[in-house]
C-alpha cells in the first residue's frame, strides 16, 4: 500500500473508530495535527483508541508515551511510522 492510500485508509478508520461524526474523512489533511487545540484536539482516551486501532488493524505495536507523541502528531507521521514498520 502507497502511503496516499495508507492515509485514505487511516482517514476513514479514524473517524470510524473515534466516533467522529461531525467529520468527514475526505475534510482531513495529512498534516492536521491530532491532539493540538489547533487540530483535531484529540484527548488521551482517543489516543488509547488510536494504539488499540493500529496494533489490531496495521498488526504494528506501539510502545511508550513519548514515542506515540511523535507517531500521532499527524496522519503522515502516523503513515510513516506504520510505513517504516510493515
Amino acid at each position: 500500500m502507497d502511503k496516499q492510500s495508507l492515509i485514505l485508509d487511516l482517514k476513514e478508520r479514524l473517524v470510524q473508530t473515534l466516533n467522529l461524526q461531525d467529520l468527514e474523512p475526505g475534510t482531513l489533511e495529512a498534516d492536521t495535527p491530532l491532539f493540538a487545540d489547533d487540530g483535531l484536539g484529540l484527548d488521551s482516551v482517543d489516543a488509547l483508541e488510536l494504539v488499540v486501532m493500529v496494533e489490531r488493524d496495521y498488526g504494528i505495536t506501539i510502545d511508550g508515551k513519548d514515542e506515540a507523541k511523535t507517531i500521532f502528531a499527524s496522519l503522515d507521521a502516523l503513515a510513516d511510522y506504520i510505513i517504516a514498520r510493515k
